[in-house]
This record gives C-alpha cells, sequence and structure tokens, in this order.
C-alpha cells in the first residue's frame, strides 16, 4: 500500500505538519535503516539523534518535538507517534495478509456434534472434538487440538499448535499464538507417607473478550470452579498461569512471569518480565510489579514494587544504593577490629 502526504495527514489526523515530502510513501522502517520513500517515528528519547540523520521522508514525532527537516522531508508532530506508526503498518498489514477461507479442511477431524458456524475456518490436521461450539468468524490454525465442551466466541483465532483442553471458554476476539496450551492440569498434589499423589483438576478455564496469549504460554485449568482471564488483557509469550488465577481487565503480563494457584490480580496490573507472584497472593488494581519481582505477599492498588522480596520502589531503589557499600563498610569492621586489638 502506498501513500501520498496528504492521505497520511487524513489517515493519520490531527497532526502538526513541518515541510513536504511530495514523493510516495512505500514502506515503514526504523529511523536508522529507512530509505527514501519510507516512514518511521521517533518514540523513545534515547533516539532523537537518529532523527535528523535518518533518510525516512516522513518522521512521526511527539507534538513537543523541535526539530526541522531537511527541504525534502517531513515531520508530523503528533500526541502518540508510536501508535499512529502502527496504524500505518496496519493498513500495510491488512494488504499483505492471504485470505482465509472458510470451511473445513479435508484433513481436519471433526466431531459430528460439534456446532461449527458457516463461515468458520478449520485448518489443515486440527482435531475438534464433540459437544464443541465455534462461533462466528473462528479461525483455527493448523494443527489445532479443540477439546469437548469448548466455546470459541466470534472471530477468535487460534494460531497453529494451540491446545484447548477440555471444557475452555473462549470469549470474542481472543488470540491466541502457537504452542499456547489453555486448560491443563494445575500443578496440585498431596504428601500422604512420602508419596505425591496427584489431585485430581475439574474446573475450567475462562477468557474474556479481547485477550491476546502469547507463543508458548499456559494456562492452567481450576482445581474446582474457574481460572478466569479478564477482557482486554495482553499475555505475552512463556507466561504461566497457575490453576484458580483470576485476572482482572485490561492487565498486561510480560513474557516469563509466573503466577501460582489461587492469586487474584485486579484491573490494569502490570507484570514486568520474570516476575514471580506467590499463591494466594492478591495484587490490587492499577499495582505495578518491577521486572524479575519476587511477590510473596499482597500489593495495594495503585502500587510499585520491586525486588525479592517485594519492596515499594521507592525504598527498594535506597537499599540498592545502599547495599553497594557493605563491601566497604566490611573492611571499615575490620579495620576497627584491628585497632581496638592492637590498643587493649
Amino acid at each position: 500500500m502506498n501513500f501520498t502526504q496528504d492521505e497520511l495527514i487524513e489517515f493519520l489526523r490531527p497532526v502538526a505538519v513541518v515541510g513536504c515530502y511530495g514523493g510516495t510513501i512505500r514502506g515503514v522502517s526504523a529511523l536508522n535503516a529507512a530509505q527514501e520513500g519510507d516512514i518511521a517515528f521517533f518514540g523513545n528519547k534515547k533516539y532523537a539523534a537518529l532523527v535528523e540523520n535518518s533518510r525516512a521522508s516522513i518522521v512521526l514525532v511527539p507534538e513537543n518535538f523541535g526539530g526541522s527537516p531537511s527541504a525534502t522531508r517531513a515531520y508530523f508532530k503528533m500526541t502518540n507517534p508510536s501508535w499512529a506508526f502502527a496504524k500505518v503498518c496496519a493498513a500495510i498489514e491488512r494488504e499483505q495478509i492471504r485470505p482465509i477461507l472458510a470451511g473445513i479442511h479435508p484433513t481436519a477431524i471433526v466431531d459430528a456434534t460439534a456446532k461449527i458456524a458457516s463461515d468458520a475456518h478449520i485448518g489443515p490436521l486440527a482435531i475438534v472434538e464433540d459437544g464443541v461450539c465455534m462461533e462466528t468468524g473462528v479461525r483455527i490454525g493448523a494443527h489445532c487440538f479443540v477439546g469437548h465442551g469448548c466455546h470459541v466466541g466470534r472471530n477468535t483465532c487460534l494460531h497453529p499448535r494451540v491446545t484447548l483442553y477440555a471444557n475452555c471458554w473462549l470469549g470474542e476476539n481472543v488470540v491466541i499464538h502457537s504452542g499456547a496450551v489453555i486448560g491443563c492440569d494445575g500443578f496440585g498434589y498431596e504428601t500422604m507417607e512420602g508419596i505425591h499423589h496427584k489431585l485430581p483438576h475439574i474446573g475450567c478455564v475462562i477468557i474474556e473478550n479481547d485477550v491476546e496469549v502469547g507463543a508458548n504460554t499456559t494456562i492452567d485449568r481450576a482445581r474446582f470452579a474457574e481460572t478466569r482471564i479478564g477482557s482486554g488483557t495482553k499475555i505475552d509469550n512463556l507466561v504461566q498461569i497457575g490453576h484458580n488465577v483470576r485476572v482482572g481487565s485490561d492487565c498486561l503480563i510480560v513474557s516469563q512471569a509466573g503466577i501460582a494457584g489461587s492469586s487474584t490480580l485486579g484491573h490494569h496490573v502490570v507484570l514486568a518480565g520474570q516476575s514471580g507472584i506467590a499463591g494466594h497472593v492478591n495484587i490490587g488494581d492499577g499495582a505495578q510489579i518491577a521486572a524479575q519481582c519476587g511477590v510473596p505477599g499482597n500489593v495495594p492498588a495503585e502500587s510499585v514494587v520491586r525486588g525479592t522480596p517485594a519492596m515499594p520502589v521507592n525504598e527498594a531503589n535506597r537499599f540498592y544504593v545502599l547495599r553497594k557499600g557493605i563491601p566497604g563498610l566490611f573492611k571499615r569492621v575490620e579495620a576497627l577490629e584491628k585497632k581496638s586489638q592492637s590498643d587493649q
């Protein structure tokens, strides 16, 4: 898809334009790799020096950006350059994506009792068991497994090799990426006389509308009742969510985070990469958990915590600064001990 400058102005309104590019935008690129005819964006202040030297014909910049383009380039000033750039990429993507046709591939195995919308797509070698319901616009990729009794809501997409264990419920516009496993047993055992006895997990997983689940993420079914992921939540690759966990709406859970069984996340919670939440913990609405943070207990709403064990971010920052002085403190103590012994 190609754009003129005037078409982009209309597409990305509201924008303030500095400069003029009279050619056609044919591609998107990073600032440092762009060529004439490309559009790029500046969203992180550490890349400010790249804007002036970039060969991109149009650069999307923040409203307060002070630079000026060369004679044949233009800057589009706007509130959120990254989001505007994403809109351009989405328009290009729509042109590039191969259309997915409705129907069931001949190699797929679909139980006769499954209720499949006429415009749904089921790809090669997928397996759909008894009692499954798939609503309009559903897309099931190659080698997916959809266990008995599952519900797959309108316009939901399962990329290749997704596994849904029995009785999972997916809402509308859900996206689950390759290798994700939804509804496997939780890690639950009772140890009796030194032997670990497996606990049955007879609950389900419910994923509400507009959730995205990354590749190779696992969401365990409940021991009883439900594991629930709230609407609008976005989950990265390689995340582990344990049994009976409840995640609120519009949360962000970043790669390699882990949530142990029966913990609860409120709405708009952020778990950064490699953070870990212990079992039976409550994380309040709007809380932010820093990368590699270990959370053994409850976190109040709107808190920002870091470290292991987790502590308020200002306290943790002070602790890390003071920790650097510990080796010197030991030397001072040793020197004082030697002086005290020599004085005796």
